[in-house]
Formats: C-alpha cells, sequence, structure tokens
C-alpha cells in the first residue's frame, strides 16, 4: 500500500500560480540569501508525545529492543524555520500550545536572528498563519502606517482573506507565501520533520516534557552542524511529463 496527499482543486489558475510562486522562491533561495533576504519554510509539528520506553540497548550480537508498553508524560509543539538557501534549523520554538499568540511569538524570534533583513515566511494556511495579531506586528515591524480597520468588520483585518492579501504584499520586508489548501507537501519544512522523526522521535525515550524539549534542541544543533544542507528542489509547479 502507498498514500499520498490529494489536493483538491477548484480554480486550476490560482492554484498553478501559487505553485509556481512557491517553487520559484525556492530557485532563487539562495541568489536571495547571498543579497541578505532570508527564506524559510515554517510550520508547526504539533502532538510530539513525551513516551518513557522500556529499552534494551543493542549489542554486538543483538539488536536493540524496546517494549510495547509506554508511559506518557504529555505532548509539546515545535515550530521549526527551515532555511531553505542553507538547510539549516533556525530559530526554532518549542510549547505546551500552538496559538495565534505563540505563532506571533515565533516569528518575532525569528526575525530578531537579523532585524533588519528580509524575510520571506513559505507558510500553510493554518488560521494562526493569518491572525490579526500577526498583521498587527508586520505592520508595526516594517513602519508600514496604512490603517488596519477593525476585526470581523472592515478593512485589511475583516477576515482571513484580507489579513492573506496584506501579509504576503511582495513590497513588506516581511512577508509571507502561502501553501495551497491541501497542498503542505510544497512546504519544504515537512521534509525535514519526517527527518526529525527517524532519526530521533522513532526511538526517543524520556521521562518529562522538558527532557524532551532537550533531545529535540540537542538534535537541531546537531543536524546544523553536521548534516544541514539544501534541499535539491526539482519540481517546477507544472505536471511531470511521463
Amino acid at each position: 500500500m502507498k498514500t499520498w496527499i490529494h489536493t483538491p482543486i477548484v480554480d486550476e489558475a490560482a492554484y498553478r500560480e501559487e505553485v509556481e510562486t512557491i517553487c520559484a522562491v525556492y530557485e532563487t533561495a539562495a541568489e536571495m540569501h547571498m543579497a541578505g533576504i532570508h527564506v524559510v519554510s515554517c510550520d508547526e509539528k504539533t502532538g510530539i508525545q513525551a513516551l518513557e520506553r522500556e529499552i534494551t540497548l543493542m549489542r554486538p550480537d543483538r539488536e536493540e529492543r524496546q517494549d510495547n508498553s509506554y508511559e506518557r508524560h504529555g505532548t509539546q509543539c515545535l515550530i521549526a524555520n527551515f532555511e531553505v538557501a542553507t538547510g539549516k534549523i533556525v530559530a526554532p520554538t518549542i510549547g505546551d500550545t500552538r496559538t495565534e499568540e505563540d505563532f506571533v511569538r515565533h516569528v518575532q524570534e525569528t526575525v530578531q536572528q537579523d532585524p533588519q533583513a528580509e524575510w520571506v515566511f513559505v507558510v500553510d494556511q493554518l488560521n494562526t498563519h493569518k491572525s490579526a495579531g500577526l498583521v498587527e506586528w508586520v505592520r508595526q515591524s516594517c513602519g508600514i502606517e496604512t490603517a488596519l480597520g477593525v476585526k470581523g468588520e472592515y478593512g485589511i483585518l475583516e477576515n482571513m482573506e484580507t489579513r492573506k492579501v496584506f501579509l504576503s504584499n511582495p513590497c513588506h520586508r516581511i512577508r509571507f507565501i502561502y501553501t495551497p489548501k491541501h497542498a503542505s507537501w510544497l512546504n519544504q519544512v515537512e521534509i525535514w520533520f519526517s527527518i526529525l522523526v527517524r532519526r530521533l522521535l522513532k526511538r526517543l525515550s524520556v521521562k518529562s516534557t522538558d527532557e524532551l524539549k532537550q533531545k529535540i534542541m540537542a538534535f537541531i544543533d546537531y543536524f546544523n552542524r553536521v548534516m544541514a544542507k539544501p534541499f535539491k528542489w526539482t519540481y517546477k509547479g507544472r505536471p511531470l511529463q511521463v
């Protein structure tokens, strides 16, 4: 059995434009990085369980063994930025929740790594990625004087679509590019999440969420020093020819 993500397409032209925009940014990410522009693929990995397992370590004549039973010690949410040009994880944050405030704080801490530079965030269309709080912070950080209106009534803050238009404005120093709905496979950080699962989480045993945080952050530090490299992104946004 094989599984895949089916992306229902309502508007073919709009879908192709969104996909090609993302692919074009990936293709030029190295040049943008040299010009001081950071392109990061950002998303949350939620529900990471702090599991305490019974493990018998491997020996020269025996594989590692794990008991079927385990004890749960809570969950954590990792918000990670995969820097497209370098392949490194930038300014990761780990916490108990993934609220609007959590994401805004994560973006703030990310931008603080190079506060005067341009930042491009590739994200999916989760509601917290198009929040009023994020709009207000981007407006303040970029020195934009445009009136925002009132959430739920009128103006830029009216709804998620109006906020998305503002946040994706290419004239802003900090902007967001959104993957089409049901197309998270276009977000490169999802590839890195699979590396995290295979290399660390699948065999991890911890006794608390604090220990889980420490293990994840230690793995990210090791990954950045030893394993990080850009993904070879060959998809151009058009159907493959067979």
